[in-house]
């Protein structure tokens, strides 16, 4: 039996400094973002990336990429890694908890019906998000049975949700995934369009 649940970051990802870098600019951490959902899915993960940053500074706290089919792991999506890791770096499950500044999650993409959950629960104060949902299913990709009204649920508890920036940008990247033959992965419907880049 197992006695511990590890997955591993990629060498490209684990080698970012988180505190080296500073974007003051929501569209540059959109940016950021996106670049990092780019090389993501070009080192064999999937066509996503997240980053927890400070708000307020924009000081990079950790940067998660979707690592499902390298690590074997469902769960591993990109806002569930980059909560993770903030939250082992700052050592506190809660992002919002006293005296941490208030944190900011900058995801590719519309969070999932799980991914959604990861947010409440991890204390962030905001949400930024670049392609939606359609964007993601367009591709064949299965987001779950999400509420209509997610958004405002997340609102109503002080998470402020802001969407579309710098949506084409991401959701480029999505659709170049789809064309380089890259696995869209379903555990209702698996589909590999490709063998699993590993």
């Amino acid at each position: 039996m197992e006695s511990a649940l590890r997955i591993e970051l990629p060498p490209w990802l684990a080698g970012i400094a988180a505190g080296a870098v500073v974007l003051p600019a929501v569209d540059g951490r959109m940016a950021y973002v996106a670049e990092l959902a780019r090389r993501n899915a070009a080192a064999g993960g999937g066509p996503f990336a997240a980053a927890v940053f400070e708000l307020a500074s924009g000081r990079l706290v950790a940067a998660g990429g979707n690592l499902v089919v390298m690590s074997r792991c469902s769960s591993a999506h990109a806002e569930v890694v980059a909560l993770s890791l903030a939250q082992q770096r700052l050592a506190n499950f809660d992002l919002a908890a006293s005296g941490l500044p208030d944190h900011q999650l900058i995801s590719s993409a519309e969070p999932c019906a799980m991914c959604v959950g990861a947010v409440l629960w991890s204390g962030v104060k905001s949400l930024v998000y670049g392609a939606r949902e359609e964007d993601v299913r367009a591709i064949g990709f299965d987001e779950g049975p999400k509420h209509p009204h997610w958004a405002d649920a997340l609102r109503a508890s002080g998470i402020q949700v802001t969407a579309d920036v710098r949506r084409r940008e991401c959701a480029t990247v999505l659709r170049d995934y789809a064309a380089a033959g890259g696995p869209i992965y379903n555990a209702r419907n698996l589909r590999h369009r490709s063998k699993p880049r590993v």
